[in-house]
């Protein structure tokens, strides 16, 4: 870390400073998408260890979420978005969240290899390293492709919770990882447009910041492109089936309409609107993820009924 201070204490640290010390809002996401993917999974686990699994996998978020703030105080208290969080406040000390995060990380995967399997805690050992060391530590700083090799961290829960369900890693469970981890860029690209200015002062290479944004522009629109064929070749496996691809082809119609309308933007027009096309791209990126695993859960609530799958 290249700057670990005590920040100036404010002694008013609460609970709920240190629930936001896991990222909660992440942490959502990884529930959700780990649900999904124990759910469509073709083995079911007894409900109190689907339960366990679903826990213990958010707590290893949690682990994920409070280490990297942690290490990444130093940029968090120059940037906007996050100088309010726990330690750039003051609120809460960098040794309490390094404390919270490491003794997290043993308990989530301890817990979850013994109310599941082996495979599903060592995949939740390595996403937390790999998104608190890979990534917050290494990735981050270093290469305006960091997040398109540290989304591999985000992509992981559905196919661990595929994994504590199964024991094994199969093509859906790949595929659910491709979706997320392929989504990642253009979504958090699309974030960087509007909120360059914090990048910067905090010295995080960003593409916007290394390479400008008209180059980000020219990678929404490609990966935004190439992750089109595995959002849909989904549909074609076990867990797909007519409601879902329906799903996937009008969100990945309205996605890329909005990945090209990105592109075709000159920085005149989007300063203008203060990037309010950036803006809604971005938050539609997260109805698109969302409305996948969701069309998911139904596709696989209908099979009973002779509704769902091929």
């Amino acid at each position: 870390m290249s700057d670990i201070r005590a920040y100036e204490q404010t002694g008013d640290a609460g609970f709920g400073d240190y629930v936001q010390l896991l990222k909660p809002r992440v942490m959502s996401l990884v529930v959700f998408t780990a649900l999904v993917g124990l759910y469509v999974a073709p083995v079911s686990l007894h409900p109190l260890e689907a339960f366990a699994a679903i826990l213990f996998i958010a707590l290893g978020a949690g682990a994920s979420g409070a280490l990297n703030m942690w290490w990444d105080a130093d940029i968090d208290v120059v940037m906007r978005r996050t100088s309010n969080r726990p330690i750039p406040s003051g609120r809460v000390q960098p040794g309490e969240a390094l404390g919270l995060g490491l003794a997290l990380s043993g308990i989530s995967v301890v817990m979850l290899a013994l109310a599941t399997n082996v495979l599903a805690a060592a995949l939740l050992a390595f996403t937390i390293f790999f998104y608190a060391v890979i990534y917050s530590m290494w990735l981050k700083r270093s290469t305006p492709q960091n997040i398109v090799i540290g989304g591999a961290a985000g992509a992981f829960p559905p196919m661990i919770g595929w994994v504590a369900a199964t024991g094994s890693i199969t093509i859906e469970a790949v595929l659910m990882f491709l979706l997320i981890f392929m989504w990642t860029p253009p979504h958090f690209w699309a974030l960087a447009l509007f909120m360059n200015s914090d990048y910067e002062k905090a010295g995080v290479p960003m593409l916007t910041v290394t390479h400008g944004r008209r180059v980000t522009r020219n990678h929404i629109l490609v990966y935004t492109v190439a992750l089109v064929p595995f959002a849909l070749a989904t549909a074609f496996t076990s867990i797909g089936g007519p409601v879902y691809l329906a799903v996937a082809v009008a969100l990945n119609a309205v996605f890329l309409w909005g990945a090209w309308g990105i592109w075709r933007r000159d920085e005149e027009a989007a300063q203008a609107d203060r990037y309010a096309v950036e803006k809604k791209f971005f938050r539609f990126s997260l109805l698109y993820l969302f409305g996948h695993f969701l069309a998911l859960l139904a596709e696989m609530a209908l099979v009973p009924f002779g509704l769902g799958g091929w």
